[in-house]
This record gives C-alpha cells, structure tokens and sequence, in this order.
C-alpha cells in the first residue's frame, strides 16, 4: 500500500513540486475528455487529483473504474492551478498531478448525499458511519474533543485529580428512571448504571482526594427531546473545604478555556441573576439573555378598576404582567392568537393586548376600563410607545410567569430577535430547595437530596420548607441549562433532617443511602461542585439544534440505535443464566 505522506487538507503552494502520497475517500469524480478529476476526501479536507493518460497512462486506466467513497492510495506531484484557484478551499491554489494509484476498497452507492449539511434523519442515523464522513460532523467531532481537553487541561492546572467512579452502581432512585443491570452472580439483584457520580465523588471528598473532576458518562431512562439522550457526558468536578464562589470562579476558568478552544470568547466573569429575579423578569429559570423582552409588573397601577379578570386575579392574590414588543403592531392577527394560544397552553386563562396606534390611540378590551392616569403610568412603567403592543397576562405567580415566559421565547423566534453570533451565558442562583408534589402530598428536592439549605434559611426546614433557598446553581447559555451543582450537606445530621421532610422512613433511608449517611460522620469536609453537559456545551458551541449532531452514535427519540438495532430480544438462555423471564410475551 501507498502510505500517506500528507493529509488531504495540508498542502499548499509552498508545497508545489513536491512528490508526495494521499489516502482518502473519493468524494466527486468527473470526467472531462481526456482527463479525470477527482476530490479526494479524508477528514483533514480535500485536495483535487487529475489523472493525465498522455504522463501516466496506468493510473488513467484505473481512475475510469472509481466510484463515490472508493478508498484510494495516489502518488503524485503537487502542481500549480494557475487561474483556476478555488479560493473557497484551503488546498485550492494547488492540485496533484497522479502518477500512481490504488484502489485500496470499492464502495457501494452511498444512500444519501455525504456533502450536505441536511439534518440527520433515520436513514442517516441507521448509515451512521457513513453520517460521520460529513465535514460538519467531522468538525463537530473535533471541536468536542477540543472542549473536553481543554476543559481536562485547566482542571489539571488548577490541581483536580481524574478520578474514574463506577459504572456498575447501586441503585438510589431519585427522580428520573435508573437503567438497571441484572446480576447473574446474585439473581433477584440489579446494579443501576448512574445518573451521575453524585455520592460516589461526596465520597472523594470525605476520602480526602480533595479535588476531582471526571469526563464521565451518565445514564437516564427518561422521555427524549432535541437536547437530551438516553446516555450524555459530563464534565463533573467536586472540591473540598469550597463554598459557592470557588465553583463559580474555577467553572468560569474552564468553561472560558473550553469556549476558546471553539473560538467563542465570553466574559471572564459571568453575570449573575437569582431564581426569583429569573422568573419575575423572564418567566423562566433558564432565560435567553441575547434578547431582551423584560416582563413588568403592573399589578400596582391596575388595583382600581371595572375590569373582572384584573380584579379576581388581584383579590386571589395573583399578579398582572406585561411584556413590550417593540414594533409589535406589524403581528399579524394569526401570530398574536398562536402567542394567545401558547399562553393558554401554560395555564393561563388568557393573553391580552393593547396595540399602541398613532394619535395616542390604543386597542385592546382594556381601553374603557382604565383611566387616562392609569394609562400614563403604564406607558411610563412599560415604555410602550406608538408602533408597540403589550401582552398582558393577570394569573397566580407560578402561571403567570412561566406562561408569558412561553411567549417570550416564541415572540423571539417570530421577531428574529435572536443573533446567532451572539453568546449569552450567565448564572441562575438561589433556587428553591424543596417543591411540593400535589399528586403525592409531600415534598421533593428542586435539585437532589444532597443540596445544602441556604445558610440563613435553615432553621425553616421544618417549619416553612417552601420559603427556603438551595445554596445551588445552574449556568445557563442561549436559553439552555448547560451545568447545575451545589454546595453540599457535609453533616449526617442535617442530612438527615432532609430526608425526614422528603418523607423517606428510617428503613429506607438505611437501604438507600445508609453507606453515605454513615460516610458523613467520619469527618465529611465542607464541599461544593457542579456538572456540566458536555455534549450540550458543544451544542451551543457549535450553534445546532440537536445533541445528535455532536454525539458520535446517537440514539432516536425512541431511544434506540437504528445502527444496531439496540435494544434487541436476548435468547431464553442468557434469561435463565440471569433467573430472569419475561412477561407477559412469547418465546424469543
């Protein structure tokens, strides 16, 4: 075999005379009397090869015989293209003159196009590897790689330690679905493959390791969307004897250098906004900050009027919001009832507007029912001015926000008021530690059981648990939750206190987390720490829809591999090993 002695995307015109090799994939053939041109492809780029029959009349004869993702070995000299240059790619002030080839292996047709970049659907999905030859794949490839080791080499500046955890894990439900592994040393028992490293890397803590981190791979038995998978990577780091700002400020260290090495720059610092200021401005603990709409609250300028739904609302103790759209007369009647609409689907009774005509002239079913003061001081408070519209929503506060922040995000989408170049990333602090579930009358954690209570808010966790503050954080990039961590509960005791209020008994909390409970009382250090997607960031770095593009080998939204086949049927004896059958189904 001819072995390559450069890539297809190295040469240049500092090159030319030289006799060199390339292997790769043939990705266009054409030929043109005499002469064959062919691109050759690997996932370096692509250089162009012309085989002259008049110079080297073996390598013509066996060019006529290549096909579309033929592999291929050519030998030859690189030449100038004189003022045929093709300034779009990086080898194209320069092409190879063959004068030997081999045909290394022939393809079938491929069943898709491979110079595209159409979204992957289920064919490509199922032809994977062939996917993968794509160069918008291929570079999401190498950019998730430039990620991950430059976020592995700051982490390793700062003095973290890779610290691999255990696959095969107990399982500790909380939350969504563990995927469980039977055993078939101990029948009737299951491991659990993690949802994360959670216990396991408080436990480093409390070995001493002091600081960790892992690029490490998680398991969730959970409903798919565009941004989740059934297995992820995270990039997940714990320390010891650090408080809230020391995982901010070393998250913001490598997050930055992971940015860079996607040639993103950001702040050094990253804004910060809490839970509550989050939802009352943005209806969302994940806001877009590269857009602005910011509800305001009018509650306070409405008390005193006829019209029944602002009064109900106001008398239930609910709130009044608006949102100004600039330049919002020019939606049309369609696109303001699918935002009517979108409200309504949140929970809301309603979307009113109020379209700001010239003349001064308002319309909307509120003129008769708020005076002119009134509606001086909701122009001064809204900035609405002719041209705009507000959309009004009056509801309780766990409605009334999520539901305009619905609005707001489908307001950006129709406006375009979205810049794709633009990179917003900011903090999310202060969340609630507790959340009521009214189908099972009792508390949940709002992130997980291990999140410590918020220093001033301790003493409530008896007494008025839905007031208290986590001492967690989520940052929060585009619109997305892309990483979220706590200060943990390093004190048996309070941990305890915890899993009372969650209404775990003694026994099971004994069966679940006796080990970590009974860890806590050897000298647990204070400890914090946080984990970020990593098939997420890159995403976002790469400004796509859908994790399936930065995942080597996805899965469908039904969860499985049209690669593969997985999941798949497992025959009766590897049943019996495992003292496993099946119900309620025939024989496989």
């Amino acid at each position: 075999m001819l072995k390559r002695t450069h890539t297809c995307g190295e040469l240049r015109k500092e090159n030319i005379g030289e006799t060199i090799i390339l292997n790769g994939w043939v990705k266009k053939r054409r030929d043109l009397g005499n002469l064959i041109f062919i691109d050759l492809r690997d996932r370096y780029g692509i250089t162009q090869i012309i085989f002259d029959p008049a110079d080297f009349p073996e390598a013509h004869t066996i060019a006529k015989n290549l096909g579309r993702e033929f592999v291929i070995a050519v030998e030859g000299k690189v030449s100038s293209r004189g003022e045929q240059i093709n300034p779009d790619m990086p080898t194209g002030e320069i092409e190879i003159l063959a004068t030997k080839l081999e045909i290394l292996n022939s393809s079938a047709t491929p069943p898709f196009p491979l110079d595209d970049e159409e979204e992957t659907d289920d064919t490509r999905l199922t032809y994977r590897y062939l996917d993968l030859r794509r160069p918008h794949l291929q570079k999401a490839m190498q950019v998730r790689h430039k990620i991950a080791l430059a976020a592995r080499n700051f982490l390793d500046s700062q003095g973290f330690l890779e610290i691999e955890t255990p696959i095969l894990a107990k399982s500790t439900p909380e939350g969504a679905r563990d995927y469980l592994v039977p055993s078939r040393v101990h029948p009737g028992n299951f491991y659990a493959l993690p949802q994360s490293p959670q216990l396991l890397k408080q436990l480093l803590m409390v070995a001493g390791t002091d600081k960790y981190f892992q690029i490490c791979r998680c398991f969730r038995d959970e409903d798919l969307r565009a941004d989740r998978q059934p297995e992820f990577t995270q990039i997940d780091l714990e320390m010891s004897f650090a408080d809230q700002e020391d995982i901010l400020k070393i998250t913001e260290g490598f997050v930055s250098a992971a940015l860079k090495a996607a040639d993103i720059e950001v702040e050094e610092v990253f804004p910060r906004i809490t839970y509550k200021e989050a939802m009352e401005k943005y209806g969302s603990d994940k806001p877009d900050l590269r857009f602005d709409l910011q509800f305001v609250d009018i509650s306070s300028l409405v008390t005193e009027t006829d019209f029944n739904a602002f009064k109900v609302t106001l008398e239930n103790g609910g709130i009044i919001k608006a949102v100004r759209v600039p330049s919002g007369t020019t939606l049309t009647r369609k696109l303001l009832d699918k935002l009517g609409d979108i409200a309504r689907s949140g929970g809301a009774k309603g979307l009113l507007t109020v379209k700001y005509l010239p003349e001064n002239k308002k319309q909307s079913p509120l003129t008769k029912f708020l005076s002119e003061e009134q509606w001086g001081n909701i122009d001064k408070a809204t900035g609405a001015v002719e041209g705009d519209i507000l959309l009004i929503i009056a509801d309780k506060p766990a409605i009334a926000n999520p539901a305009l922040g619905n609005v707001r995000n489908e307001l950006a989408k129709m406006l375009n008021l979205i810049d794709p170049e633009k990179f917003s990333v900011l903090w999310v602090t202060d969340f609630p530690l507790f959340a009521y579930d009214e189908n099972e009358q009792r508390w949940t954690s709002e992130h997980h059981p291990f999140t410590s209570p918020h220093p001033d808010d301790i003493d409530l966790i008896e007494s008025a648990p839905g007031e208290i503050r986590s001492c967690s954080y989520d940052l929060v990039i585009n619109g997305f939750e892309t990483a979220s961590g706590s200060v943990r509960i390093h004190n048996s005791n309070l941990q305890k206190r915890i899993f009372n209020l969650l209404n775990l008994s003694e026994s099971e909390i004994n069966e679940r987390f006796g080990f970590f409970i009974n860890a806590l009382k050897f000298g647990a250090p204070p400890h914090a720490g946080l984990a970020i997607g990593l098939d997420r960031l890159t995403m976002l770095a790469l400004n796509r829809t859908s994790l399936r593009d930065v995942i080597a080998f996805p899965k469908t939204q039904k969860a499985t591999d049209l690669m593969t086949e997985a999941p798949t049927c497992v025959n009766k004896e590897q049943l019996k090993e495992l003292k496993l059958e099946i119900a309620n189904e025939g024989e496989k």
